[in-house]
């Protein structure tokens, strides 16, 4: 076991895009973890989608063993956490089992708004801050004004900041000079009862639940009776091993050690994130503080494009919820899209990660309803029901009142896109807060409906700033509202899958939008289709879709009007009558397309 003097346990914050994972796998060259045939970019990303796009979605763990300047050796955890504000959980409790962080900043483009966000959930966590300006070799990079930002927006002291280029391994080494003689060594006591905070879990098929835990007090060894504080289970340890990043087995981890443990868990479920692991027979006093149960925040349906696929969405949904436990699903139907499944997810970064997964790994193609948020129902008799799907909203009559979640959202933005960010979110119901600027960038901080922002808010903020704005935020509570349900009806049938729960003042110009969008999106049929947009009992918008018509009177040349007038009379009972028993059909991409809606 290594001496705690000799431990640093750090994880890494930035931005997307900032350079955190180039860093991590420089780290983990230059301390010798890997050798150059085995090294990937991105190696601590263990998915395809995280390499796509450059996120990274589940924490992971290295050790790491460097030999100092002054010739210790020393043992270093890197900790890589999530960086999107849907995983702001996961990403705290990582934050948690460590005692330092660098904040890792692009030096051509400045702090953003996920930086900010992590740093504070760092300083929370009373850690020390080593500031790192990436992508110091590019020709717009500014480090001298970079630095400033950091300490007029965040307000640490940025003047020994470590100048670096992940990508070229230029003052790298710096990095982990700064780790050994500025981050604190860990504190921790060998012989107290076991306590240790689960950082995260994955599923293996051939293990179990594979648990990351860092070790506060006492020791985890295996064949040790365990148990989960929050969740009250018991286990025996069957394996216990760090990740170099090859998972290797040790006998047992100690105090400031950070590794993972196998107990033959079936179910991810069982293992909370932020949930404390203590032993059985001599348990600790009390539990770490700060763990809550993950809570579904958008809610969506999920529906096969091709029914006969049913079952295979059902094994798909059921695969991933072993591997991630935020992910809620239960099975609903609708009249349009048939069997499907009702999901909740943590935000919308969440729903297009599951949704692709779905359809790379399981080669299931769905279809997504539009993405509604939980609400408070309060009804007459004084019971307070909670909504997931509008489809379920009681009649009006017995509803006293509707809460809606609101949220704090963080905006920076270049001072020349301001004036339409404003708009943005005062059209969203968005109640201004904080306005300040740091440089040329403006920092504006809004309370807005979440109902107004899962809709499509990200996509018309980064189009009205061109891409440079940044957005993060957090729940604040709920907050009545005069909120209503809006059905969308096709030939006089409700469609169940477009069905929405809007604010009464937008409900007008948001049905319009959604009319005026089918129309374009379904195919003409045989018989005149209205499409309207209702409230109740009261339409509030109304497309109609023309007829395809067939030239009747084609075939009479000249002769008497009243020849011309009888074939168009039949012809118009004809499509009175199939309107009567036609049926419309909606194909798919009409209903992504109108999901995807687009308020310009």
């Amino acid at each position: 076991m290594t001496d705690l003097s000799h431990i640093r346990n750090f994880s890494i914050i930035a931005h997307i895009d900032h350079g955190k994972s180039t860093l991590a796998d420089r780290l983990i060259q230059l301390c010798g973890a890997v050798t150059d045939r085995e090294m990937v970019d991105q190696i601590l990303d263990s998915m395809d989608l995280e390499r796509e796009r450059g996120i990274t979605i589940k924490a992971n763990t290295v050790r790491l063993d460097y030999t100092a300047k002054s010739g210790e050796k020393y043992v270093l955890n890197l900790i890589d956490t999530p960086g999107h504000v849907d995983f702001a959980y996961e990403v705290s409790r990582s934050l948690a089992a460590c005692e330092g962080s660098l904040l890792v900043v692009d030096a051509s483009q400045g702090v953003e708004a996920q930086t900010l966000a992590n740093v504070y959930q760092a300083i929370n966590n009373n850690h020390e801050i080593i500031p790192v300006l990436n992508k110091v070799d590019l020709p717009a990079a500014e480090p001298a004004r970079i630095r400033q930002q950091i300490e007029d927006v965040i307000g640490i002291d940025a003047s020994d900041a470590v100048e670096i280029s992940a990508k070229t391994g230029l003052g790298v080494p710096d990095v982990l000079e700064a780790i050994v003689n500025r981050l604190p060594a860990p504190k921790g006591d060998r012989n107290a009862p076991l306590k240790a905070l689960l950082i995260d879990s994955w599923y293996d098929p051939y293990l179990g639940v594979v648990v990351l835990l860092r070790v506060i007090d006492g020791e985890i060894r295996k064949g040790q009776k365990i148990k989960m504080m929050a969740t009250g289970g018991a286990y025996q340890v069957e394996r216990v091993g760090i990740s170099r990043p090859k998972r290797e087995m040790i006998d047992k981890l100690g105090p400031g050690e950070i590794g993972f443990f196998t107990a033959a868990i079936k179910e991810v479920a069982d293992t909370r994130v932020g949930d404390t692991v203590t032993d059985e027979k001599n348990p600790a006093a009390a539990a770490l503080p700060g763990f809550k149960p993950a809570q579904p925040v958008v809610f969506a349906g999920f529906f096969p494009v091709d029914a006969a696929k049913f079952e295979d969405l059902r094994e798909a949904m059921g695969r991933l919820r072993l591997n991630d436990a935020s992910f809620s699903y239960d099975m609903e139907t609708s009249a349009a899209l048939g069997f499907g499944f009702r999901c909740g997810f943590l935000g919308l970064l969440h729903l297009e990660i599951i949704r692709e997964r779905i359809e790379r790994e399981f080669n299931v193609d769905v279809i997504t309803t539009a993405p509604s948020v939980i609400y408070k129902v309060n009804l007459n008799n004084g019971d307070q029901i909670e909504l997931h799907n509008p489809v379920d909203l009681p009649e009006a009559n017995y509803i006293t009142s509707i809460e809606e979640p609101w949220i704090e959202a963080t905006i920076l933005v270049p001072d020349e896109y301001l004036g339409s960010i404003l708009k943005l979110c005062e059209d969203r119901r968005g109640r201004q807060k904080q306005l300040t600027y740091a440089g040329t960038r403006a920092m504006l901080v809004y309370d807005l409906p979440l109902n107004e922002v899962v809709f499509d808010f990200y996509d018309r903020l980064k189009s009205v700033s061109r891409g440079y704005a940044s957005f993060d935020y957090k729940m604040v509570g709920y907050e009545e509202g005069d909120l209503v349900r809006m059905g969308i009806l096709v030939n006089a049938e409700p469609v169940d899958a477009l069905a929405m729960i809007v604010h009464r003042g937008r409900a007008e110009q948001r049905g319009r939008v959604m009319c005026e969008k089918l129309k374009e999106l379904i195919p003409r049929h045989m018989f005149q289709i209205p499409i309207q947009a209702a409230i109740g009992g009261k339409i509030v918008a109304r497309e109609t879709l023309s007829a395809l018509r067939k030239d009747v009177t084609a075939k009479c040349y000249g002769g008497d009007i009243s020849r011309k007038r009888k074939l168009l009379d039949k012809q118009k009972e004809g499509k009175k009558k199939m309107r009567q028993f036609g049926k419309v059909e909606i194909p798919q991409e009409a209903f992504i397309a109108a999901l995807k809606m687009d308020e310009n």
